[in-house]
């Protein structure tokens, strides 16, 4: 079972650094993307500002997808601490 975690780990490792590279593609696309086609059609900043948070918002929403599929809800583990009788809060101490 050592080698299946291990391997499973190697695997979040590589994906969470690639998450990175990702996001900065996305908002130097972007930029890049807007920035040619307000050249091409003399636009202003209008599609680099459109684009530039298009990729931004797109970089986050692939954070929050990583964040959701390899950290599950810990929301039983929380339950199950409050319930334990060891685990209750000591009486507050007078001033």
């Amino acid at each position: 079972m050592e080698g299946n975690d291990s391997k499973k780990s190697l695997i979040q490792v590589a994906y969470a650094s690639s998450i990175g590279i990702a996001m900065v593609i996305m908002v130097f696309g972007g930029l890049y993307l807007g920035s040619y086609l307000d050249r091409r059609w003399d636009t202003g900043y209008k599609f680099t500002l459109l684009l530039l948070i298009i990729g931004i918002v797109a970089g986050f929403r692939n954070i929050y997808r990583f964040i959701k599929l390899n950290f599950p809800d810990e929301k039983t583990v929380i339950t199950c601490i409050k319930s334990e009788p060891h685990r209750k809060r000591p009486p507050p101490k007078k001033a």
